[in-house]
Formats: structure tokens, sequence, C-alpha cells
């Protein structure tokens, strides 16, 4: 950093050094030295002296000094120096005494002159010969062209890993967002500002927010769902029609008795994997045979309580990997669930379950007819005789797909050998479900369950089955498994 030698100060730079001389230390009111012009400061001189009175350019930065009259260069500044005291002494020559001419002394050697801007230019010759002296010569005083295209290139190479940088932590961020993984709260904080928001619309009366927000807060509290999204009774409902309706269906099996489960302000967008989980826990409830495996669960736990039994699943060590994508934790968050969590949930439960994918299309226009066949055969292992309507034991199966689950409860088998599945959707609002329960149901309301086959065309579909029982070694076995997820492959 330039220091002034004659009051110390400490300048950043130095055209800030040659300003701070010549405001501080010399005249205030500087004269053109070729003209009677007079300026207030040097910077409107020097612009005065540059436009009327132009002299050969500087030398090219980081070159040797010039003399200030003829553009001739040296070595060093002081070569110069003697240059000008040779050649131009004439204009350096001090006035006479007595004559009132002020002079002017060089603050950084013992030169004293009479005009301002011949000063100027010699303070400038000290300044310059300091610069040229601290360039590597090595170069010829500046950078080679191959250091200086490097340079430049690795400094638009790091703008541009910055950018990369930026986009790739955004792309990440707004993914957090869409699987609930931006620490933005869970079911209770998504309820509290949906009720609010229906109370800021006329939606929602303030008491009936109060009373909602309490009923919430208790079902919380219990880990128990408070069953404001179910409707009860749609399978047995089915079961009536299909016998007394059953025009163009040859034979249709149904899933024990399953409660449909809705998705409610608290999991809008989010919770379909759990609403799915609640409706297969309803079967299994109704169903003796896991009556062992369920001895601690009597009543359908709400959404954060599935959350943490899934989390104490992770602790058991089941899939371990699949637990280190949601970093081992998903109470308190929206992230969505799908397969490998109900399959998780369900082992450390000792239910007997399997995952199966049907990874890619195996029939025409991108549909899955060997889906359809694979739920036949599990509900039904003899189709030949028997009832039309076939209330079997077997629980519904959870079905994954590209961004949204649903639950299998049955499959019609329709005169002319075609197959429809019935699907439990938790996306289906709990009014249009209990279409479903009058007596006058008819094959409009069916729509809301039916699925044939060039329904389904997703790229790919998981199912989780439930059949059976685990023995305790039977779990240890499977949750060694997991530690590398594997599941059927179909085709």
């Amino acid at each position: 950093m330039p220091l002034c030698e004659l009051c110390g100060q400490a300048l950043r730079t130095e055209p800030e050094m040659r300003r701070h001389l010549l405001r501080a230390h010399l005249e205030r009111e500087p004269r053109c030295p070729l003209c009677p012009f007079s300026a207030p400061g040097y910077d409107e001189l020097r612009d005065h002296v540059d436009s009327a009175h132009p002299e050969p350019g500087p030398a090219p930065a980081g070159g040797p000094p010039q003399c200030p009259f003829c553009g001739e260069t040296g070595a060093s500044g002081r070569q110069v120096e003697a240059h000008v005291r040779s050649r131009h002494g004439h204009l350096l020559d001090p006035p006479a005494p007595g004559n009132g001419q002020q002079l002017y002394e060089c603050p950084m050697c013992d030169l004293v002159c009479a005009n301002c801007q011949i000063l100027q230019e010699h303070v400038d010759l000290h300044l310059e010969e300091h610069r040229f002296s601290e360039v590597d010569i090595n170069v010829g005083g500046s950078l080679s062209d191959l250091e200086l295209a490097q340079q430049l290139q690795n400094e638009e190479d790091g703008q541009q890993g910055l950018e990369e940088a930026r986009r790739e932590r955004g792309e990440f961020q707004k993914l957090q967002r869409q699987y609930g993984l931006d620490s933005s709260g869970g079911y209770k904080q998504q309820s509290l500002k949906n009720m609010e928001r229906e109370v800021a619309r006329g939606r929602m009366q303030p008491s009936e927010y109060h009373k909602r927000r309490a009923d919430m807060m208790e079902s919380l509290a219990f880990g128990v769902d408070d069953g404001k999204t179910k409707t009860s009774g749609v399978i047995e409902a089915l079961c009536r029609y299909y016998q007394n309706e059953i025009k163009d269906v040859r034979r249709v099996w149904l899933s024990t008795g399953v409660d449909h489960f809705h998705s409610s302000l608290g999991d809008r967008g989010w919770g379909c994997g759990y609403r799915n989980f609640q409706m297969l826990l309803s079967s299994l409830l109704r169903n003796d045979m896991y009556n062992d495996c369920l001895r601690d669960i009597t009543l359908i736990p709400c959404i954060p309580k599935i959350q943490s039994m899934i989390e104490d699943a992770w602790k058991e060590g089941f899939d371990p990997q699949g637990a280190s994508q949601f970093s081992n934790r998903l109470h308190g968050t929206k992230a969505w669930i799908g397969a490998c969590e109900i399959y998780s949930l369900l082992t450390s439960l000792r239910l007997k379950c399997q995952i199966i994918d049907f990874h890619k299309p195996t029939g025409p226009f991108g549909t899955h007819p060997h889906l359809f066949e694979w739920v036949l055969s599990y509900y039904s292992s003899n189709r030949e005789g028997g009832t039309k309507v076939v209330c079997t034991p077997k629980p519904p199966i959870y079905m994954q797909h590209q961004g949204h689950s649903r639950t299998i409860v049955g499959i019609e088998e329709r005169k002319n050998r075609t197959l429809c599945l019935l699907i439990f959707d938790p996306g289906c609002p709990s009014h249009e479900m209990q279409k479903l329960l009058k007596q006058s149901s008819d094959d409009t309301s069916l729509k809301l369950l039916r699925k044939f086959v060039g329904s389904l065309k997703n790229k790919q579909y998981q199912i989780v089955a439930v059949d059976g029982e685990l023995s305790p070694e039977e779990k240890v076995a499977r949750r060694q498994a997991s530690q590398v997820f594997t599941a059927e492959r179909i085709p």
C-alpha cells in the first residue's frame, strides 16, 4: 500500500497517491502549462491537457517508463530523468529569485520546477519505475498469452462450477419439497395450516376449527386415527350388489372386509401410502389368522404413529439402504413411502408378505396383463365351479406406481373372460365412497372402483401381498435378507 512521504498518510492505490500529492501538497488551482486555462482541480486540468494538447501516448501497461515530452523510453526511471535533464532541461530550470513565480518540489526527490504539469509527469516516472521493477521480467513484464488464456479459462470454469452447484442445490431442494423431506413439518403442521386457511376463506367456522383441532391433538396424543376419513361397509355392499345385479360378470372375488380411508387436510398430496396401510390393516384386524401378530394393535394408528412404526422397523435392522434415503427419520415429515417401507413394517410385525415387481409392460399399448393374472391367482386357486361371489379371507393388496399408491380389494372375471380389478383409492373422498352403500347403487357407482387392463398403463407397478404369519426365526432371516433389498420380478 503506497505511503505519502510528506504526511505519512496511507493510500490504497497509486492513482490515489497522485491525487493526494496534488491536492494536499501542491497548488489548489493548477494552471495549464501550455495555455492560460486554469482548473479547480488536477483531474479537470488533466482532462483539458489530454483533449486540448495531446502528447505521445504512455508506454503500454507494464512496459518501461517513457519521456513525457518526446516519448523516448528508458531502462529505468532515473535513465529517463537524466534524458529529460539533458534534452528538455530548459523546461525544468527554476525561475530566477525574486520574480514571485511559485516553485514546485518533488515529494520523492530533490527536483524543483515551476510547472505543475511537468512535476506531475516527473512523479509519474517515480511511480512507474516502482511498478516496473515488480513485474516478472521473465515474461517481458506481463503474463504470457498462454498463461493469461489459462487464467481466464480457470476463472470461467470456476464460475461455471459455482452455477452448476447452485443449480444442483436448487433441484435437490425442489425434490426435497416434492417428497416431503424439506423440514417444513409433518401431519400436524399441515393440518393446522390448512384448517386456518379454510377459516380465512370462510369454509370453516372458528368454532369448528377449535373442535377439530382439539380432536386432532387428542388423536395424535393416543396415536390413533380419528376415523373422520373412514368409510366402512363397502365390501359388504359389493357382495350384495354382485349377488343381485351380476349382469356381465361371471365371477368376482373380494377381500375380507376393508375400510376405505381417504386423505385429509393433514396429509393431502403425500399420505396415500399411509392411508393404504390403514386399509390393509383394517382387513388384517378382522382376520383371526393374524391375531397373534397384531395383538398389540387394536385400533387403526394415525399417520404419525405409522411413521414411528416404520422407524422402529428400521431400528430393528430392516432395509438399512431405504432407511438411509430418509435419514432414518419419517416422524414429523411429509415424506412419501412406498412398497419397501410397507414391506419392512409388515415384516417387523411378523406378517408374511412379498413384493412383486411388474417392472415393464407385458401387453400391447403399455398394459400389464401379467399383473391382472397374478392378482387372479392370488384370490382364486380354482376358478371352475363354486359361487359367483367369493368373499375370500385374503387381505387386500398394496399397489404402488409412480407418484401414487392404491389398494386392490378384489377382481372381476367377466363373461368374455377379461379381468377387472376392484381398487380403493385414497384420493377418493368419503362422500363418493358412500354412494356405494346405497341400495340403489349401480354400474355407475362401480366406476369408482373398476380398473380394466387398459386403465393401468404406468411403466412399472409394485405390489405387496400378505399371506400368513412368520415364525421368529423366519422374521430374523427376512431381516437379514433385507440388507440388500430384492423383489420378485415379473416377467
